[in-house]
């Protein structure tokens, strides 16, 4: 049996999957298995993974149900000890299986290990920004509170599904987080402080249905505090507070570069958790929203591109 079972999902993903699959076909740990989750694309991935000459590689099709019921279809299906998540349009460095398993192997009690996350675009090219988070141990008060961990740079414990089940089918987005959360409850959780994932920002992944995330974040939050103690029910405003802020990035981040919407969310976001209006987070989205307003939205492109060209000039001369 392998130690390790790899899950993408894919779905019409085939512009960026060959490279996706290519960086675990460089892992240095080799245990492993893939599963291709295909969810009824109308690509050519059929035809894509039968050329694929690695033995490792497996492809599962079914008729498009979303991301939560492929997910539990590889979880389903797979032989490894540990699962670990991959988004196909994601990447790996060559170290990240190996370093997920000797945590997981020196650490029995931990459930979950993820990693940072470093930011690149459509291209691949490095944006400079790192994703920093801390959730370490026992996580759940934070975890609840706001996502900080990337699906794609997560390794979980068999064992874990078996104890919390999959995950909710109910959920057309963001049901990561739900299973997080979830998990969180039961076991610690261990980070590893060097970003070992990147997350591709496209504008397929950028272009979201404010509703749909919005009634996830809603569902999510409900059920997270459905028995939660009185003394910890004042982790659900922030919740909400930290949801809007999310869904302003979404609004600024979108092909409409939507700052109303923006605005909207960031209003909200204040209303259920006033003190975020001092996070450097909130004065992120806030210049980002007021470059919109100035620039227009090619210029706030153009200004993002500027951006990240000096951040590679500067991480290249550091």
């Amino acid at each position: 049996m392998p130690k390790v079972s790899v899950l993408i999902p894919a779905y019409n993903a085939m512009v960026y999957l060959p490279e996706t699959v290519e960086s675990v076909l460089r892992q240095t740990f080799t245990d492993f298995e893939v599963f291709i989750i295909n969810d009824g694309s109308s690509d050519n991935i059929v035809e894509w993974v039968s050329q694929l000459v690695d033995p490792r590689v497996k492809l599962i099709s079914q008729t498009n149900q979303g991301v939560p019921l492929a997910r539990n279809a590889g979880i389903a299906h797979a032989q490894g000890e540990y699962i670990a998540f991959l988004d196909a349009d994601d990447l790996w460095e060559p170290t990240m299986l190996e370093k997920q398993v000797r945590c997981l192997e020196n650490n029995p009690a931990v459930g979950l290990v993820h990693t940072w996350m470093a930011v690149i675009d459509a291209e691949g090219q490095p944006t400079g920004r790192v994703m920093v988070s801390n959730a370490e141990g026992n996580v759940w008060k934070q975890l609840v509170v706001q996502n900080t961990v990337p699906s794609s740079s997560v390794m979980v414990r068999r064992c874990c599904f078996d104890t919390v089940g999959g995950f909710d089918p109910n959920l057309r987005n963001i049901d990561d987080w739900d299973m997080w959360i979830r998990i969180a409850a039961r076991y610690p959780f261990a980070v590893l402080r060097e970003p070992l994932m990147h997350y591709r920002l496209h504008l397929n992944n950028m272009t979201k249905n404010w509703q749909v995330v919005e009634e996830a974040f809603e569902i999510i939050i409900e059920k997270a505090f459905r028995c939660v103690p009185p003394e910890l029910m004042f982790l659900k405003t922030q919740s909400y507070g930290h949801a809007n802020i999310f869904l302003a990035w979404k609004a600024v981040q979108s092909g409409k570069r939507d700052y109303k919407k923006a605005i909207h969310f960031r209003q909200q976001a204040i209303a259920h958790f006033p003190r975020l209006r001092y996070s450097r987070e909130y004065f992120r989205l806030s210049l980002a929203i007021a470059m919109l307003q100035l620039f227009g939205s090619d210029g706030y492109r153009r200004m993002l591109t500027l951006i990240y060209a000096l951040r590679r000039r500067i991480l290249s001369v550091i």
